[in-house]
């Protein structure tokens, strides 16, 4: 899902109350995001975000 307020990319992790609750990818701390304000990734969104993982645990940022 995007969180089109901020333009992040985070997996649905539940929902609380009236929000749905993402985590960006590979893990990390979750947002709250209204659902109003969330729309399903295009398939070039979720793509860049997998890249940006693959960079990012090349470097030993992630684990």
């Amino acid at each position: 899902m995007v969180d089109t307020r901020f333009g992040r990319i985070g997996e649905v992790m539940g929902h609380e109350g009236p929000y749905v609750q993402l985590r960006p990818p590979g893990g990390g701390r979750e947002w709250d995001c209204p659902p109003a304000d969330a729309r399903a990734a295009t398939p070039r969104e979720r793509l860049a975000a997998r890249t940006a993982l693959a960079n990012a645990r090349s470097r030993g940022e992630r684990g």
